[in-house]
């Protein structure tokens, strides 16, 4: 496992969660997580992983369409946290890295990545790895950060004034991430409007934005079925 890796997301657990509870990241949220539902499709008993889970925010919602859910993040912190949030769910956590993960081929009916994939340099390899252990016919989405988008260079302008998570993201497009493997995928992306916009104008930019199918949302999507 990366040491350094893990301990890049250890402070983070409380920050983050409290990112989602303000206005503009509860409506980053929601929309979000409406993609990543609309492309999973979670069912009722289904076994999913997510992999790169974090505290649980994305997972809970899984969860609410009655799969079953194992989490599994490189950081124990946040893991911690998410089984704390969710206990009473049909919810497990694994402490494990993406690239090796401790299960057999075709363990899990779908799996999901959110936001964890721009933290790893060996995409292709831990796509491989999101693939191993999924059913036959069974889909894998993994969402990430579009490199597209004009929230990316915010963050590469952050990054060099030394802010320390997004100075290891690796930003990568919507093809980028569709090439990452041989299977034909889909690609969706969604957050069209900027942080700074009011909540209202923010939503008209959004309804637009999808309208238009745009790749240059901030948020982007990708689903294979195996």
């Amino acid at each position: 496992m990366n040491q350094e890796k893990a301990q890049l997301f250890d402070e983070w657990p409380e920050a983050y969660d409290r990112w989602f509870t303000t206005p503009m990241g509860s409506l980053i949220r929601k929309i979000e997580s409406e993609l990543i539902l609309d492309l999973l499709k979670p069912k009722p008993n289904e076994l999913i992983l997510d992999a790169g889970c974090g505290t649980g925010v994305f997972t809970f919602d899984i969860l609410s369409m009655g799969s079953k859910v194992v989490g599994v993040d490189i950081s124990l912190p946040m893991l911690i946290r998410a089984g704390k949030k969710l206990k009473g769910f049909p919810f497990q956590t694994v402490w494990s890295d993406m690239l090796t993960l401790p299960f057999r081929e075709n363990s899990f009916d779908k799996v999901v990545s959110v936001t964890a994939l721009e933290f790893i340099e060996n995409a292709k390899g831990a796509v491989k790895e999101l693939f191993r252990i999924t059913r036959k016919g069974g889909y894998i989405v993994v969402a990430t950060l579009n490199d597209l988008s004009p929230w990316a260079m915010q963050r590469k302008v952050e990054a060099k004034k030394g802010h320390t998570i997004f100075e290891k993201a690796i930003f990568r497009s919507p093809d980028e991430l569709l090439h990452l493997t041989p299977v034909k995928g889909v690609a969706k992306t969604v957050i069209h409007f900027q942080k700074e916009d009011d909540l209202e104008r923010a939503m008209e930019i959004e309804r637009e934005g999808q309208r238009k199918n745009l790749n240059t949302g901030a948020f982007v999507a990708v689903r294979w079925e195996k």
